[in-house]
C-alpha cells in the first residue's frame, strides 16, 4: 500500500503541507520513508469542526448500521495484511508474530464492539411509567437511557500500534458510543497509523457514514495534541502513554471554560507480592516466570511488574538469584525508539544512586540504537517507604527488589503504593488466607489483582477491568480495555413526560416500572 504522508480530515487525504517529519526503524537507525506532514493549528481546527458536523448524523444511526461500520473496519485492517505488518515491524521491531497476535486483538475488539451495541444494554435503559392518581401527588412519566458524549480525541500509544492506536480499542468504543473521533498519531509509527487510517476510511465510504466521524492527525509536536484537547468541539479525550503526557492533556482539558473528562491510562510498577512458603516450594519456576514476565516486549507494556516485594530468607535469596541468573541470559532487546531508551536509562541511574538501593552484579555496558539489557534493583523496605520515588514507574525490562524484615513490614509497603493497574500475590492457599489483609489494601490500591499469575497480558472482554486510582489513571472507574470502556463516553438524559414518537426509539413502549413512590 502506498503512503501518502499526509493528513486525514473528514476522511479525505489533505494535500497541504508546511513542515514533515520521519519515523526511524529503532533497529538500525535508519529513517524511513516517505517524509510526513507535520499537522497545523488549522488541520485540528478542521478535523475538530467535521467531527462537530457528523455528530448528530452518526449518533442518531441505527445501531445495527455502526456495528456492521466496525466490523468493516475490522476487514478493511485485515485486508492490508503483510503490507501492515511489515511497516508497523519497521517503526516499532517489535516481531512480527507478535503484532500478528496485535492486528487480532485489534479487530477482535471491533468485533465486541460491534455485539456490544447490538444488544444494546450499554444504553441503560430505564423505564418508569407515570401515576397520575399517587395520593402522594401525580408521578410524571421518566425514562432514561445514555447518550455519546460528541467528539472524542485519542491519543495513539507507542507500544501496542495496533491495538492502541489509530483503529485500536479506544476509537472503537468511542465509535461505538456513537462518538466522531480525531486520531493523533503517535509520531514513532507514522506510516502503521496511516495505513490503519486508510482502512477506516474506506469503511466509512463503504457504510455511508458521515466523512466527519474520522479524522487523523500526524505530529511530533506536543503542540498539536495541545491544541486538540483545547478545541471546543471536543468533548472528551482518551489517551495511554506517560503519566507527564497524560496529566499535562489532563491539567489543559481542566482549564477549558468547559472541562471535559480525560481518560488517561499512565501506567503503574504493577507490584507482585511473593510469599514465603511458595518461594520455599516453587522458587525456581516462579524465577523463571517472573523473568519471562519482566522482559515480554522489552518490558514495554504498561502491566509490566516493576516492583517485586518478597519476606528475607535463605529461600528468598535463592530466589533472587535465580532471577538475576534468569536476566543475564536474556540477549538486548531493541526498545520502541531512542526516547524511550533514553528515559529508560536515565531513571534507572537516578533510582540506583539513591542511597540503600543496589544493582545486582555490575551495570552492563551501554549498548548502542535502541538496544538496552534487562536490569533489577534491590532495596530494602525501610529505604523504600523513606524513598517514594523508588515505586515510580521505569517503563522498560526492570523491576525494584524489596525484601522486608517481617509480614508487618511487607504490608508496611502495600500500604505505601500509590495507584496501580494491577497487584499480583504468590502464595500457598494457606499464606493467601493469612494474607488476607494484604488483599484488603490491595484493592484500595489497584484495579485488577492477580492470584498466582503475572499481570502482563490483558484479556479484551466483558469482565476486564484496565485502569486504577491515580496516577495508574486518571480516572478510577473507567476502564481502557473491554466492553465496559464504551461507558467513557457516554452521558446519562431522562425524558420526562415526552410523546411516544418524540422518544428516542430505545425508550419507545410501554414497558419498565410501575413504583407508585
Amino acid at each position: 500500500m502506498s503512503l501518502l504522508g499526509t493528513q486525514i480530515i473528514a476522511s479525505e487525504f489533505s494535500s497541504v503541507c508546511v513542515q514533515s517529519f520521519a519515523a526511524v526503524n529503532p533497529a538500525t537507525g535508519i529513517a524511513l520513508e516517505p517524509q510526513f506532514c507535520e499537522a497545523t493549528r488549522d488541520d485540528v481546527n478542521s478535523a475538530a469542526t467535521a467531527a462537530a458536523a457528523a455528530f448528530d448524523l452518526y449518533r442518531k444511526l441505527p445501531s445495527l448500521q455502526r456495528a456492521a461500520f466496525l466490523e468493516s473496519i475490522g476487514e478493511e485492517l485485515m485486508a492490508l495484511g503483510e503490507d501492515l505488518l511489515a511497516r508497523a515491524h519497521e517503526e516499532t521491531a517489535l516481531p512480527t508474530p507478535r503484532l500478528k497476535g496485535e492486528l487480532s486483538r485489534t479487530v477482535n475488539q471491533l468485533q465486541l464492539f460491534a455485539q456490544e451495541i447490538r444488544q444494546g444494554a450499554y444504553l441503560g435503559v430505564r423505564i418508569e411509567r407515570a401515576l397520575p392518581e399517587r395520593a402522594l401527588g401525580p408521578k410524571p412519566d421518566l425514562r432514561v437511557m445514555q447518550i455519546p458524549l460528541g467528539p472524542v480525541a485519542v491519543f495513539g500509544a507507542s507500544n501496542f500500534p495496533l491495538a492502541f492506536s489509530v483503529a485500536g480499542g479506544d476509537t472503537a468504543s468511542a465509535l461505538a458510543a456513537g462518538c466522531p473521533v480525531v486520531v493523533k498519531g503517535h509520531p514513532a509509527h507514522p506510516g502503521t497509523c496511516e495505513l490503519a487510517g486508510q482502512a477506516v476510511i474506506r469503511a466509512v465510504r463503504k457504510n455511508q457514514m458521515p466523512p466527519g466521524v474520522f479524522s487523523l492527525l500526524q505530529a511530533e509536536s506536543t503542540e498539536v495534541g495541545a491544541a486538540l484537547v483545547q478545541q471546543p468541539e471536543i468533548k472528551a479525550v482518551a489517551f495511554t502513554g506517560s503519566l507527564t503526557g497524560g496529566r499535562a492533556l489532563f491539567d489543559l482539558a481542566c482549564s477549558r471554560s468547559e472541562p471535559i473528562p480525560v481518560y488517561a491510562e499512565m501506567g503503574s510498577v504493577n507490584p507482585v507480592f511473593l510469599l514465603p512458603q511458595i518461594i520455599g516450594d516453587e522458587g525456581d519456576l516462579l524465577a523463571v516466570a517472573l523473568a519471562e514476565s519482566l522482559t515480554l516486549s522489552v518490558g514495554q507494556f504498561c502491566t509490566a511488574p516493576g516492583l517485586i516485594v518478597v519476606i528475607k530468607g535463605a529461600a528468598t535469596d535463592a530466589f533472587l538469584l535465580q532471577i538475576r541468573t534468569c536476566l543475564a541470559e536474556k540477549p538486548p532487546g531493541i526498545m520502541l525508539h531512542d526516547g524511550i531508551k533514553q528515559n529508560f536509562l536515565y531513571k534507572l541511574d537516578r533510582l540506583s544512586s539513591i542511597d540503600g538501593v543496589w544493582q545486582f552484579g555490575r551495570p552492563r555496558p551501554l549498548l548502542d540504537g535502541c538496544l538496552v539489557n534487562a536490569d533489577l534493583l534491590q532495596t530494602d523496605a525501610k529505604t523504600l517507604l523513606a524513598n517514594p520515588t523508588l515505586t515510580e514507574e521505569v517503563f522498560g525490562p526492570s523491576a525494584m527488589v524489596v525484601v522486608c524484615d517481617s509480614r508487618a513490614e511487607l504490608l508496611s509497603v502495600a500500604e505505601s503504593l500509590q495507584g496501580q493497574l494491577t497487584a499480583t500475590v504468590h502464595g500457598t492457599d494457606r499464606e493467601l488466607d493469612r494474607f488476607c489483609d494484604l488483599f484488603d489494601i490491595l484493592e484500595r490500591k489497584a484495579g485488577r489483582l492477580v492470584v498466582n499469575g503475572f499481570p502482563t497480558g490483558v484479556e479484551v472482554c466483558a469482565a476486564m477491568h484496565h485502569g486504577g486510582p491515580y496516577p495508574a489513571t486518571t480516572d478510577s472507574r473507567s476502564t481502557s480495555v473491554g466492553t465496559a470502556a464504551i461507558k467513557r463516553f457516554l452521558r446519562p438524559v431522562c425524558y420526562q413526560n415526552f410523546p411516544q414518537e418524540l422518544l428516542p426509539e430505545p425508550l419507545r413502549g410501554q414497558g419498565g416500572l410501575n413504583s407508585g413512590v
